[in-house]
């Protein structure tokens, strides 16, 4: 084979769409793990098993989790499976959102300005502050008495 032919060779296997995109989100102490499948049907998978209904009961987390496919029209052009470990509903959420995000950029590039001027690609970086010592909480502290 010629070096011309393995380059051919080569340009041709780049140019087929991977079966994945992978994106990684994270909120609080959730990390959310999220793949998107290009196939049409809009599935949403969380944890092997559930529907995104089923998981997210709150509706405030579901309108969160679905703000990047909805923003960006791509609701049915993907198939999402999500594994999210971590922390409390809120914060997987907020994880599955960013990773939902990440993917779609890794998808379709042309989506960035758009995902990153409604805020969706910003980590959320606020995490609860430790207890100290001598005190209630982080900085509550007991009801001092002067007598």
């Amino acid at each position: 084979m010629t070096d011309a032919a393995v380059a051919e060779e080569q340009t041709q296997e780049d140019t087929t769409p991977p079966l994945w995109y992978f994106g990684l989100g994270r909120r609080k102490t959730a990390v959310a793990r999220v793949r998107l499948k290009p196939s049409g049907s809009g599935e949403i998978q969380v944890n092997k098993k559930r529907n995104l209904d089923e998981f997210f009961a709150r509706q405030q987390d579901r309108i969160h989790v679905l703000g990047p496919l909805h923003l960006t029209g791509a609701r049915k052009k993907y198939d999402v499976f999500v594994t999210v470990r971590g922390g409390g509903v809120t914060g997987q959420a907020g994880a599955v959102r960013l990773g939902i995000a990440r993917a779609l950029i890794r998808a379709e590039p042309e989506l960035y300005q758009q995902l990153k001027d409604e805020g969706m690609l910003t980590r959320d970086s606020r995490e609860v502050e430790r207890k100290k010592p001598g005190k209630k909480g982080a900085r509550a502290s007991f009801q001092f008495s002067k007598r």
